[in-house]
């Protein structure tokens, strides 16, 4: 395996690690942070256009090892169409045994141009795969984190409503108290209303009774 092969496959491993990773069922907050770390990632711009240039080179291998199993495949086909033409005799048991070394060569080069193919093409699928998977599970984790607020809004509702409706009640009581004691404010009121006018009744008699002592006095 040449070296940008190799370099192909190191990359496949590491994308099926990094899946298993998104897709283990890690506890929330492990799974928050680890998410955070990945998207700071969109930051470092060299290292995106990186990941871009490696991504455009698989698939270029792609292209090349399709094409190349393509010609071995068609090379297959025209050596076994050499070894029907053979005739008889020694010449054609040396002819025969060199046509066969041949197509096992050919088929040996189908081979590595075919795993080459699908090496490169399983690398380009689960590259989109972990692309898809990651976005998937990072907004997955924000609604989590909007269900939370929202549930947390909604105890602190709940609670604002109760402490509200107290508060409402406390209000009505006083509000109740506020007008019984506006009524007996009222009544004390009309009593000291009714206390004065008898006092003046009281004391316009007892005027009028000591003026008229005061006048049979003066007569004696």
């Amino acid at each position: 395996m040449t070296l940008y092969y190799t370099l192909v496959f190191l990359i496949l491993i590491f994308e099926m690690l990094f899946f298993l990773i998104l897709v283990t069922p890690l506890p929330y907050r492990i799974r928050r942070n680890l998410m955070l770390c990945l998207s700071q990632i969109n930051q470092f711009d060299k290292l995106i256009l990186g990941l871009k240039f490696t991504f455009v080179f698989i698939l270029i291998l792609f292209i090349d090892s399709v094409n190349r199993v393509y010609s071995v495949q068609q090379d297959f086909y025209t050596a076994g169409e050499a070894g029907g033409a053979v005739g008889v005799g020694n010449a054609a048991t040396a002819g025969a045994g060199f046509i066969n070394a041949d197509r096992s060569e050919i088929q040996a080069r189908k081979f590595y141009a075919q795993r080459n193919m699908y090496l490169c093409g399983f690398t380009l699928f689960l590259t989109l795969i972990l692309n898809r998977t990651y976005v998937m599970v990072f907004e997955l984790l924000e609604l989590k984190e909007q269900h939370k607020a929202l549930k947390d809004g909604s105890n602190q509702a709940v609670g604002d409503d109760t402490i509200a409706k107290a508060n409402e009640e406390k209000l009505e009581k006083l509000t109740q108290d506020r007008i019984k004691k506006d009524k007996e404010l009222s009544a004390l009121k009309s009593q000291s209303e009714s206390l004065g006018k008898e006092y003046e009744r009281v004391s316009d008699e007892l005027n009028s009774k000591q003026g008229v002592t005061l006048g049979d006095k003066k007569k004696d």
